[in-house]
């Protein structure tokens, strides 16, 4: 079986397509890949079960379509495999009737991601893709359709296919494989080095991602795509996700990894992690960034984190006001995360926080107090980075489902859904009220208390200082009116 795991171009005027392992879709004025690391261990997986794979990302090669389509017709695959996202999707419907086009119909086709997890039935009616990958575990389920001979009576649940009567299917997904089980990414057959330097949160490069666990312990909010989509939380051993730094730091020279876990094991998992990156001597050979929850870890844990060698850890904010905060089931307070961010910033970790515009209920009022919030975190040192989104309600969220009942969705064009406009009926705020919030946003890192931060805390590195620029300037791009 020759299976190719591809990103096909997406070439827009709006940007590049932040779409590999990514929950949040953006265009980005300046070029951002992030390591995919499910479709990479499915690569892997489908490699040791001795299958040919090819592993196709058009996005970060900057390829155009043609080669793109030269590369994979050496290749002469049996299977394509494509990621897609609600804003692209429609995008990737084209591209498989075009890979039809040009290989035949012996070619077999599959997408999967979380807008195909929500909505299978809808690409199926509106491409001519053979099979639909759900659910968060889909490099399982594409190593049992490769070794199925497309025999859907030997299909894991969770697999939507084509029968004489239309679209079929296994069975809801189950997010019960072991993790364990799954093999160390094979990084040369990925081609790691195409993300290891231009991504925004690696300080030092080059840079990896790996996944501790699927997907996040609260699993609540009410916007996000993949906890809710996937709700089931699961970890890899502390010893397993050590061992396998241990491997990326001797033998490819990782200096950075970002661990994507929604977010990243607490408790006594996170203690027994730090005590073997320290005995191991790993604290002083790489630095380790991780999504994490306020509410839940004290100073005492952050500190044991920046022994550990933890250096960046991202926090979800979303706004300043407590009713968004209780809509979205954040199980925070505004104090919550000033706490935190505060801990969190003194045991020595670099804090990123993300805030998030454009909630149908929030006024200017509202939207002034999360600016004002997000620039004081900024000036007092308890942030160090940080990033605004507009609020996107994908399908298979409760926001979404929410919206979508109360006539609260302005459209349903999924081309719309990139965050380049409010999707949402927003009468309490307009489209440029929101933007303009963000702008003023990220102009918090020119006041004099933060700039004096970021000195401080970079004082000799000049790198960062033109990276910090770059990547500041291409987001007020971004959300230019």
């Amino acid at each position: 079986m020759r299976v190719a795991i591809a990103y096909p171009p997406l070439p827009s005027d709006k940007g590049v397509p932040l779409l590999s392992q990514n929950r949040q879709f953006q265009w980005f004025s300046r070029p951002t890949y992030i390591f995919p690391v499910v479709p990479a261990t499915a690569a892997t997986m489908l490699k040791e079960a001795g299958c040919e794979v090819l592993f196709l990302d058009g996005i970060a090669r900057e390829m155009s379509e043609a080669a793109f389509e030269a590369a994979l017709s050496d290749f002469s695959p049996d299977l394509v495999v494509m990621e897609t996202k609600t804003p692209v999707v429609k995008r990737h419907w084209r591209w498989v009737s075009r890979l039809k086009e040009i290989f035949g119909g012996g070619l077999k086709i599959a997408l999967c991601g979380d807008h195909v997890t929500a909505l299978p039935e809808e690409s199926m009616e509106n491409s001519p893709v053979d099979f639909i990958l759900t659910g968060g575990d889909w490099d399982f389920l594409l190593k049992n359709l490769a070794l199925s001979g497309f025999d859907p009576a030997r299909f894991e649940p969770g697999i939507w296919y084509r029968n004489g009567s239309g679209a079929a299917n296994t069975g809801a997904f189950k997010l019960d494989h072991d993790l364990d089980s799954a093999p160390w990414i094979d990084r040369d057959l990925v081609d790691w080095k195409l993300y290891s330097v231009k991504n925004g949160n690696f300080k030092s490069t080059p840079g990896t991602y790996i996944m501790a666990g699927r997907d996040c312990w609260h699993a609540k909010c009410t916007f996000c795509s993949w906890t809710t989509l996937y709700p089931r939380y699961r970890t890899r051993s502390p010893q397993n996700v050590v061992d396998e730094i241990e491997q990326l730091v001797g033998k490819y020279g990782v200096k950075e990894i970002m661990d994507d876990s929604g977010s990243f094991p607490a408790g006594g998992w996170l203690r027994e992690f730090c005590t073997l990156m320290i005995a191991r001597g790993l604290n002083r050979r790489v630095r380790i960034d991780c999504n994490m929850r306020f509410g839940r870890l004290g100073y005492d844990d952050y500190a044991l984190m920046r022994k550990a060698g933890f250096r960046l850890v991202l926090f979800g904010v979303e706004s300043a006001n407590q009713e968004t905060l209780d809509r979205y089931c954040k199980a925070l307070t505004p104090q919550d995360v000033e706490n935190g961010a505060m801990w969190a910033s003194k045991a020595g970790l670099d804090v990123h926080l993300t805030f998030m515009f454009g909630h149908p209920w929030e006024g200017p009022e509202e939207i002034e107090k999360t600016v004002r919030f997000a620039r004081r975190l900024l000036a007092c040192g308890y942030a160090a980075t940080l990033q605004c989104t507009l609020t996107i309600p994908y399908p298979g969220t409760p926001l979404f489902a929410e919206l979508k009942a109360n006539g609260g969705l302005a459209t349903l064009d999924w081309d719309d859904y990139d965050q380049r406009k409010a999707v949402m009926l927003a009468p309490k705020a307009t489209e440029a009220t929101i933007k303009r919030a963000i702008r003023d946003v990220y102009r918090g890192f020119l006041q004099p208390r933060a700039l004096y931060h970021i000195v401080r805390r970079n004082l000799f590195d000049i790198g960062f200082y033109v990276r910090g620029f770059k990547y500041l300037r291409g987001h007020l791009l971004d959300f230019r009116g």
